[in-house]
């Protein structure tokens, strides 16, 4: 019984040797950026089907922590006070410091007020869309991490 378990990995390990020196390297550059190109494909298209809204700024949007309300002209106070503080201190790297601040509550208060709304698509686009982007991602991995 173990000798014909040993025949029959032998065979198996003289196909696949024999599989893996019928593949060219071209052959698999081409499956990789084939695969790139559906990976992309199904990608422009699942992103082509989304709509981003946003709140911010609208109506005197206000921001709430706590009982204290914020609204959008008080989040770029910190930005304005960061470049009033390069011009008139001596030591301008906390100017820089309060900017970056003042910066990154902008793109937080941004980011945090946007909405993503899928469109309606029929679930013919649906499957190949995501099947794209699936079997483009499978094929991208597959060559990435194939072991020669």
């Amino acid at each position: 019984m173990a000798k014909k378990d040993k025949d029959l990995n032998s065979l198996y390990q003289d196909l696949l040797s024999q599989h893996r020196n019928t593949e060219s390297p071209g052959s698999r550059l081409s499956k990789f950026f084939f695969g790139l190109v559906m990976l992309g494909a199904g990608l422009f298209m699942i992103f082509n089907n989304l709509s981003v809204t946003s709140t911010w700024g609208r109506y005197g949007y206000f921001y709430s922590f706590g009982n204290f309300n914020i609204s959008n002209g008080m989040i770029m106070l910190p930005l304005i006070i960061g470049i009033l503080m390069i011009f008139f201190m001596r030591k301008r790297i906390y100017g820089w410091i309060v900017i970056a601040i003042g910066v990154v509550i902008v793109l937080l208060s941004v980011l945090l007020t946007t909405q993503i709304h899928w469109k309606t698509t029929s679930g013919y686009i649906f499957v190949i869309m995501f099947g794209l982007a699936a079997a483009g991602a499978g094929l991208v991995l597959r060559e990435l991490f194939r072991k020669d």
